[in-house]
């Protein structure tokens, strides 16, 4: 409890801290942007002056501002702005109104090109097959690029080909790779960021871009998200993102994880920037998504319809996208540097290679405190926890997965022996893990309070419960969307949690997640989002 001056602001009511030393509290009083007192109503109102703002926020409760340990930010802007549509799962289903979205969208953009994201033919039953000739006869002179939902697969048509200057001789990218048929041309696919990122280049123009960023600051607040992660950072957006943040209208702090390249440089040094934007890591892809059928696993895919129609073989246990030998490469040219690293994972085998990689490297270049990270970890077993703990390795899991593909997963994927124990965040919890929950968007919606729910519930579309043994409690899903997210982005000393000393960073929800039903904190209303004191998100207006 701080008792010097006045309070710029202060907020009553039920305030949930994180903090385990005083883990509730009745007010929080807030002056210069940082977090002054915690504690009592009675001991708070020493800091009410006469420009104190005070607000009572009633049956509502206060938490730390959320954070989302795996986000992209800077690509969301993009993709849910008006030069892309949105055809993703959670906005259409229909395959008819997809197919119409497509053809409208060509005829709408002429020689500008045509951009749309989301097709996920798991989840939107009846889709053709995007074949580049299919491709072409929608859109013979247009450049056309079909995002997958996942982001790890493009479609694009022979038009966007030529706009690029793409054709058989264009070299793979390391870690990615175009599609080719029999005779070695290109056949309208590229799979993995190194060759999807470059088809949606051509949707961006610097000048539009600041709009879009102010349009994700929003829906992020509206989600009550403070803090964002960019696992895909691209030097090129720099520019933009500091033009952004000095104009002030950048109303979310950014971490962001630049993207390994082939030469195996950074654009900066570990740790740049300050508690707005700071650059915090290098981001590695091990393997792919599981929707598309290129994740490292040590156990086939199902022979079903859903396998079969996203193209996978009979047998198949997917593939990394790196040798063991070109992990250690990319991990060594890194790591020894100073860089904290974060793996896209979702393999059992993917995960056994970059654990032995981050094995070999602390031995090499110990370090005490690297918060060496996995993300997603679909199918992480009970083992390899128990081996990322004793390595001092966290995973950030994506557990809203179960809410919109956990039947696919089961029936159409893996199996329940398999598919039922995806995103296995109970035992990361008990085997002493500190974690995170995300929602990687645009792939799902932000939807902070989802993962929370889903993380206690595992409840999949059918209303099955998937692995009820890998339920959380709400307070720790609370915690892995919170502190310890903070944590795993270096940031728990500033954000996280309402303590003294802290960024009052806050999110005032409807009620109070602990006193609700388990499957209805997704349901819970954002009434009002602060970052540093100011309010960002007014639910009431």
């Amino acid at each position: 409890m701080s008792d010097f001056g006045d309070a710029d602001l202060v907020l009553l009511g039920r305030i949930l801290t994180v903090d385990p030393s005083c883990p509730t509290a009745e007010a929080v009083g807030v002056r210069g942007g940082r977090i002054v007192a915690v504690g009592s109503r009675s001991e708070t109102e020493r800091l009410v002056g006469p420009a104190t703002r005070v607000i009572d926020v009633g049956d509502g409760c206060v938490l730390p501002g959320l954070v989302e340990a795996h986000g992209h930010p800077l690509m969301e802007a993009l993709v849910l702005s008006d030069r892309m549509v949105d055809i993703r799962p959670v906005t259409m289903t229909d395959p008819t109104q997809i197919l119409d979205a497509i053809r409208s969208e060509v005829v709408r953009r002429g020689d500008d090109g045509a951009f749309l994201s989301g097709w996920d033919a798991l989840l939107q039953h009846g889709l053709p097959d995007p074949t580049l000739d299919w491709l072409d006869s929608i859109a013979p002179a247009t450049p056309l690029v079909v995002l997958h939902n996942s982001g790890h697969l493009a479609f694009f048509n022979s038009a966007a080909a030529r706009s690029l200057g793409l054709d058989r001789d264009t070299p793979d990218p390391k870690g990615a790779a175009y599609g080719r048929d029999v005779d070695g041309e290109l056949d309208g696919t590229a799979r993995e960021t190194g060759a999807v990122f470059p088809l949606v280049a051509g949707a961006m123009t610097a000048g539009g871009y600041p709009a879009m960023l102010a349009a994700e600051c929003a829906r992020l607040n509206r989600a009550g998200l403070t803090t964002c992660s960019e696992m895909a950072y691209d030097p090129k957006f720099g520019p933009l993102v500091a033009g952004f943040e000095e104009s002030g209208a950048l109303t979310v702090r950014l971490r962001t994880y630049e993207m390994s390249n082939p030469a195996m440089t950074a654009s900066t040094d570990p740790g740049a920037g300050d508690d707005m934007v700071r650059h915090t890591g290098i981001k590695i892809w091990v393997d792919g998504s599981p929707w598309i059928g290129n994740i490292d696993l040590s156990f086939p895919y199902l022979d079903t319809d859903a396998t079969r129609s996203i193209g996978v073989e009979p047998g198949s246990c997917g593939h990394a996208n790196y040798t063991r030998a070109q992990l250690t490469e990319i991990v060594d040219a890194y790591f020894p540097r100073g860089w904290p690293i974060a793996c896209h994972v979702m393999g059992d085998n993917g995960i056994d290679t970059i654990l032995d990689v981050y094995d070999s490297v602390l031995r090499r270049h110990p370090r005490s405190d690297h918060r060496l990270r996995l993300e997603h970890v679909g199918a992480i077993r009970q083992d390899q926890l128990r081996r990322a703990v004793a390595l001092g390795v966290t995973c950030s899991l994506f557990v809203d997965q179960i809410h919109y593909w956990g039947d696919v997963l089961v029936d159409g994927l893996f199996g329940p022996e398999h598919g039922s124990r995806w995103m296995p965040a109970g035992s990361a919890v008990a085997a002493g893990m500190r974690i995170s929950l995300h929602n990687d968007p645009p792939v799902t919606p932000e939807e902070p309070l989802r993962n929370i729910a889903v993380a206690v519930t595992r409840t999949t579309p059918s209303g099955s419960v998937s692995a009820p043994e890998e339920c959380l409690t709400v307070d720790q899903a609370i915690r892995a969307q919170t502190i310890d997210a903070a944590w795993q982005l270096f940031s728990d000393d500033v954000i996280g949690s309402i303590e003294v000393g802290k960024y009052a960073d806050f999110v005032v929800l409807s009620a109070d997640p602990r006193d609700v039903p388990p499957e209805t904190i997704a349901d819970l209303d954002v009434l009002a989002t602060y970052l540093g004191g100011v309010q960002v998100y007014d639910g009431s207006a």
